[in-house]
């Protein structure tokens, strides 16, 4: 692979879609309309560019994406002017996902320059969803991509103990810590809207309110604003076997972020949480 050609595919995705930041970001509430949303609500009518590389820097035991590992040896080479060209006059936004677009970010970077100049003169903005992982150069380069669209980065920030971290993704998190923290000088640079957002999905078992207490501090600690998501987790891959996360974890996990001073915390995937019955 090289910065024109990537193992990619893309769909559209109406909005406001269901992506981790759609409670904060353009797309889903209006925020930041009308240097950065077409709408000062829901852009409905509009659509997001969703591109999922058949790639990822990780291998974790919870992948909730894991089918593209087989999917990949299908795909054919796409360039990245041929992704450009997949901007239409209705699409408001671009999300690099996967897998991750780390392993690829060459393909991201020059495909997102090319859409950008196609659209000038109009709202297109550039998102990332990845777990930070990439060169320190590679993501200032996104972060001013993301900065000046209107658009957001979205860490997902898996686990604060190395340890722990390495058990369930095979990698260490020092670089996505220290990433995040780079990105978090960008925060001030514009408020409105959101240009850092960070989730961590709730393992049953595994994450829990130690873990997300420490992570939220983390954030904290950079800027209390950042709004901060804790998804569901659902069981896939090599963790099938597990419960789908508990309403009570989620809500206790919840006021611990509030707690260690986050003042934008949600649940997301409320329709994945179990209840739980008590004698």
């Amino acid at each position: 692979m090289n910065a024109d050609t990537a193992n990619v595919s893309w769909y559209y995705d109406s909005l406001p879609t269901n992506c981790v930041a759609d409670w904060v970001c353009p797309g889903g509430t209006g925020s930041g309309f009308p240097d950065f949303a077409y709408c000062p609500t829901a852009e409905r009518g509009y659509k997001n560019l969703a591109v999922f590389y058949q790639a990822c820097s990780f291998n974790c035991l919870f992948c909730q994406n894991w089918q593209y590992r087989y999917a990949a040896r299908r795909k054919g080479h796409v360039s990245a002017s041929t992704l450009a060209q997949a901007v239409d006059q209705q699409t408001s936004c671009i999300c690099y996902f996967g897998g991750d677009p780390t392993p690829q970010l060459p393909h991201a970077l020059l495909a997102s320059r090319l859409a950008l100049q196609q659209n000038r003169g109009r709202i297109l903005r550039i998102c990332w969803e990845t777990n930070g992982s990439m060169h320190p150069a590679a993501l200032q380069q996104m972060a001013k991509l993301s900065l000046t669209s209107g658009g957001c980065i979205k860490f997902d920030l898996k686990a604060w103990s190395e340890g722990l971290h390495v058990a369930l993704c095979g990698v260490s998190n020092r670089r996505t810590l220290e990433n995040f923290q780079l990105l978090a000088k960008y925060v001030f640079m514009r408020p409105h809207p959101p240009f850092l957002i960070a989730s961590t999905l709730l393992v049953p078992g595994y994450v829990d309110q130690e873990e997300v207490a420490r992570i939220a501090s983390f954030i904290a600690s950079l800027s209390p604003d950042i709004p901060y998501s804790l998804l569901a987790f659902y069981p896939q891959f090599m963790m099938s076997d597990l419960p789908t996360t508990s309403r009570q974890h989620a809500e206790e996990c919840l006021e611990t972020a509030r707690r260690r001073g986050l003042k934008n915390v949600r649940i997301g995937n409320l329709h994945l949480l179990r209840y739980q019955c008590y004698t």
